[in-house]
């Protein structure tokens, strides 16, 4: 893909905000002020991928939302960016009618029907506003680009299309329509965005299987429609000359992954710490030793310091070590601030040396080239300063993340699901885990029985009851066990051995960059793991499709081709022999995905990387859940079962 998704959608939003006209030189010397009108959808789109700084270069003054109350500003236009619900077309009415700006332009994340096109027209009339709405367009940008190769469909009200509301027991036809839609409108503007159609493959029998259907028939109007436009542009731009495959997938495909605790950066900063769409939260507990009572000096906490931090792509330690396993980055943290230190050492020895007796033998050996080293330090400040803002902000996610580890014996956690999911012996069992008062929290101790439940078909009722009492006693809520219990008796999936196969981990050298007394890191007793590379069942599909393998998991899969004249009911692909690999790939989980799936798909994206030929695979899913989110979904869905 020569341009990626995110990209992709910048270059429309800025499009959008300058009037839809394309930016040229002059716009961004000369931007034509404006305010910016969203609606939550809208501010969950933006916010990922244009600062409040890049706003304001393309002339935004002002940016608020749509429901908000606003005062009018007469003489400025407006530029809105919303969904076209009736919620919405309704405040949209009140602003015509209370002249809130000097003229309108509406953009609509996704297609806006024409009764409500009619509807905005009246209001328009009744208004006498007409000539004040200067445009009204269909964007298509209904999904949320967190990478490059990363998008999600919800942030805001993302339990409408969660694995809980697309599984309850009671949810009505319309419900699911009314989800399946959404899922299939966003995926429709992902491809509108890209100008370009998709082979789609998916499995039988499950939402994934509906979400195909419904994609395939309203790309196959769209491409009727002569008057949409929508994918005339030249695919060679960005996909060469081979469409890409999307491949659609049920998360009931794999149950364990997104239960099972993490070990890389990104996967742990969502596991662990508030990460939603690239922002992070973080608490930061300081020490107050100042406060002297007795005449002994006592340390009191202060109230939790909140820090907000961005992590984006302009970051290049995010980028290099977001999916490193965390030792690795812990060290590599240490290692860049003594680097770090290194270069302040330098600018302050040139500082002493400028201030040295001029006629002294060291001032003269010095002076030829201090003004030049100089000059250069100087001109490196900004960059300096910006490098030690970026680490002492890792610093912090890492410190935080590392508390978590120790308190929660993440580690420990860790290398017992992996060696349950490789189906390795095991040097502590699962039950003296659960019943150690030391070992994680209540939802940790589940999380973990619960991967090994999914990983044991051959387990007892009796062995289960075991762990249930086990776990009862350690104060864990046995709902979502209820429910995973019904799912595995119902399920196709066989959660044996292959599944999984190739996981495990070792343990290598302790950290020897982190044991100096120097170190911000104090990694003691926790165990230097690294998870041994293996393809997660979702990446094993994805391989089997691209690489045309044949294989008894895949080989049943539905195929469609929106561009065939027919309907491709029940259609099979043309023989392998006759149609080349996939090189772009675009893997959907509907029900939600997980940051460890993402990583494991790039990870085996770079392992295809011959000759500079390297496959492409963008991830998406309707939300990221964590482990903790996912299993409150579970937990609800047992809750339903009486």
């Amino acid at each position: 893909m020569g341009s990626s998704i995110r990209e992709r959608q910048i270059n429309l939003l800025k499009q959008m905000i300058n009037f839809n006209q394309p930016i040229t030189k002059s716009t961004i010397m000369e931007p034509s002020w404006k305010i910016l009108v969203y609606d939550k959808y809208g501010q969950d789109i933006i916010s990922p991928i244009l600062s409040v700084k890049e706003l304001q270069e393309l002339g935004v003054t002002l940016h608020v939302q749509l429901h908000s109350p606003r005062d009018a500003v007469p003489d400025v236009p407006a530029i809105y960016f919303c969904l076209p619900t009736e919620e919405n077309l309704g405040r949209i009415s009140q602003d015509l009618q209370n002249q809130l700006y000097e003229s309108y332009y509406f953009n609509f994340i996704s297609s806006i029907s024409r009764q409500r096109l009619e509807d905005l027209a009246s209001a328009a009339i009744n208004a006498q506003s007409v000539a004040q709405i200067l445009k009204v367009c269909d964007q298509y940008l209904n999904f949320i680009s967190l990478e490059d190769d990363l998008f999600i469909l919800r942030n805001q009200n993302s339990d409408m299309i969660s694995y809980y509301s697309m599984n309850k027991g009671e949810i009505t036809d319309t419900e699911m329509n009314n989800i399946l839609d959404g899922i299939v409108d966003s995926l429709f503007s992902l491809f509108a965005t890209l100008g370009t159609v998709p082979v789609i493959r998916s499995p039988k029998g499950n939402a994934a299987e509906m979400v195909a259907e419904k994609l395939d028939k309203k790309l196959r109007e769209s491409l009727r429609d002569t008057r949409s436009g929508l994918f005339t542009s030249d695919l060679t731009q960005s996909f060469g000359f081979q469409r890409p495959l999307l491949v659609l997938l049920d998360r009931n495909l794999d149950m364990a992954t997104p239960l099972h605790h993490t070990w890389t950066y990104q996967a742990l900063v969502h596991d662990v710490l508030d990460f939603t769409l690239n922002r992070v939260v973080v608490q930061e507990a300081e020490n107050d030793t100042n406060h002297q009572q007795d005449g002994h000096r006592h340390s009191h906490p202060h109230k939790a310091k909140i820090k907000t931090c961005d992590l984006n792509p302009s970051d290049k330690f995010w980028v290099s070590y977001r999916g490193s396993p965390f030792p690795t980055v812990a060290e590599s943290i240490q290692e860049e601030l003594e680097d770090y230190k290194a270069s302040e050492g330098e600018v302050k020895r040139l500082k002493e040396s400028m201030g040295l007796d001029p006629d002294g033998e060291a001032a003269m050996s010095l002076i030829s080239n201090t003004t030049a080293k100089l000059t250069s330090a100087v001109s490196s400040l900004p960059q300096l300063l910006e490098r030690k803002r970026l680490l002492d902000m890792h610093t912090t996610i890492a410190t935080a993340i590392l508390e978590q580890i120790k308190q929660r014996k993440l580690d420990l956690l860790l290398e017992v699901e992996e060696k349950v999911m490789s189906k390795n012996a095991l040097d502590r069992s699962v039950l003296d885990i659960i019943s150690d008062p030391e070992c994680g929290t209540p939802d940790d101790k589940l999380r973990l029985f619960l991967v090994y439940f999914i990983c044991s078909p051959n387990m007892t009722e009796s062995e289960t009851d075991q762990y249930a009492a086990a776990l009862q006693a350690a104060g864990c809520n046995l709902a979502a066990l209820r429910y995973l219990k019904r799912w595995k008796s119902c399920s196709k999936i066989v959660s044996g051995s292959s599944q999984y196969s190739g996981g495990g981990t070792r343990t290598v050298n302790m950290f020897t960059k982190l044991m100096s007394q120097g170190s911000n890191f104090v990694m003691e007793g926790v165990k230097n793991l690294v998870v041994k590379k293996h393809n997660l069942p979702v990446t094993r599909i994805v391989d089997n499709l691209m690489e045309l393998k044949p294989s008894p998991e895949t080989d049943e899969y539905r195929y469609f081709d929106p561009k065939l004249l027919k309907p491709g009911e029940g259609v099979s692909p043309a023989p392998i022999k006759s149609r080349a690999q996939f090189q772009d790939a675009i893997v959907f989980m509907v029900g939600g995905g997980t940051y460890a799936e993402y990583q494991n798909l790039v990870d085996y994206a770079k392992s295809k990387t011959v000759g500079g030929n390297a496959k492409k695979i963008v991830y998406g899913c309707s939300t990221l859940n964590n482990g903790n989110q996912f299993l409150k979904q579970l937990a609800m869905l047992g809750e339903d079962i009486q």
